[in-house]
């Protein structure tokens, strides 16, 4: 045979085989994580481990029907971790903070429509209870349920946990066919959660002098003012949370007058309080116990940049270190959270340059907020 080949020396062609074979049993032998698992294709939920990564979600999930947050449940766990885990179905650490709770849920239900399982189904199920009984009246979420405490108690946006839910809930109202499976009382008991979920958000945007602008990381529980999480995250309009809840809110199919007016005047806010001509580089400085500083500098050519925390009223941007006492620079703060933390955030330019815009066209034709 000629051609490519054709030109191999045989000896040559002896040496790739084993290369290649090795490469793909390489690929076979890396272990799968937890982060991994919701992204794989369709037809691998129906194997022996996506099976094996079901029963683990199963043992992790506690007796209240949700999860506990930063697992890996993709790991191969012994069986005196099984035992731990079992011994641990009490503890009230459930939670839709980093992902946790919902993604379970999703995961189940695409494992539970491959294979049938019951079991899948019923862990499914028990899920959706948890995160039912976990809303409030007023529709918001808490970080944690059940008797959250702290800070955990408030209606929570930090990191799109309430809008992870919504979106969740959302999908299983509108019939989408990966949750057929689910019964008609939760589906529309599911479907009326969201709706309160709405006119929560809705409540919640903030207002500042008679103008809506956008939303705090966490909203307190009764009064659904912005409220503090963490020691450095302080009652603020939130650049990076109210992408989310803003791409939810533009999700609606023929979105009533008040979603249109809260989705408009946060696009607004999100315009007036860009950041052009700086960005955000990694400065490589050896004396500095990551061999790096995070640094501010002037650039006339950077795309815009927004801060993660604004302050209500003047818009500036704020930072805060461990100490609870805002600051106006980045530079201002402790290395480890000046490091150790998003400040700076460039997602809400595609917001505005691609959602947006097309949102705009379908809903408010001929009234852009954009400059």
């Amino acid at each position: 045979m000629k051609g490519i080949l054709g030109c191999v020396p045989l000896v040559a062609l002896c040496l790739l085989a084993p290369v290649g074979r090795a490469a793909d049993e390489s690929r076979e032998a890396r272990p799968l994580t937890w982060k991994a698992c919701l992204s794989q294709k369709p037809e691998w939920y129906g194997s022996e481990e996506a099976a094996r990564i079901g029963d683990n979600v199963l043992s992790y999930q506690r007796d209240t029907g949700g999860w506990a947050k930063n697992l890996d449940m993709a790991t191969v766990l012994s069986e005196e971790e099984k035992a731990h885990l079992t011994r641990q179905v009490n503890q009230a650490d459930t939670t839709i903070d980093n992902g946790a709770t919902y993604s379970q849920m999703a995961y189940l239900a695409r494992v539970f429509n491959a294979t049938k399982l019951p079991r899948f189904e019923a862990a499914f199920l028990k899920g959706m209870d948890f995160l039912l009984a976990a809303q409030y009246e007023n529709g918001g979420w808490p970080q944690y349920y059940p008797n959250p405490s702290d800070y955990h108690k408030h209606i929570t946006f930090n990191d799109d946990a309430m809008i992870g839910v919504m979106s969740l809930l959302r999908d299983i109202g509108r019939q989408d066919p990966a949750y057929a499976f689910v019964d008609e009382n939760r589906r529309s008991r599911a479907e009326q959660a969201v709706q309160k979920g709405i006119e929560c958000i809705l409540k919640c945007q903030v207002v500042v002098n008679g103008q809506r602008t956008a939303w705090c990381a966490q909203h307190d529980e009764e009064t659904l003012e912005p409220a503090p999480g963490r020691s450095y995250e302080k009652a603020s309009l939130s650049g990076a949370e109210s992408v989310g809840i803003v791409r939810f809110l533009m999700s609606i199919d023929r979105p009533n007058p008040q979603v249109i007016e809260a989705i408009q005047a946060a696009i607004a806010w999100f315009d007036r309080v860009k950041l052009i001509g700086i960005k955000q580089v990694e400065k490589r400085d050896p004396a500095q116990p990551k061999g790096f500083d995070k640094v501010i500098v002037q650039d006339p050519t950077a795309g815009p940049l927004w801060a993660r925390f604004y302050e209500i009223g003047t818009n500036r941007p704020i930072f805060c270190g461990r100490d609870g006492v805002i600051k106006y620079s980045l530079a201002e703060i402790e290395y480890e959270r000046r490091t150790g933390y998003a400040w700076y955030i460039s997602a809400p330019a595609s917001l505005l340059a691609k959602d947006y815009p097309a949102w705009q066209k379908a809903w408010a034709p001929g009234h852009s907020v954009l400059r």
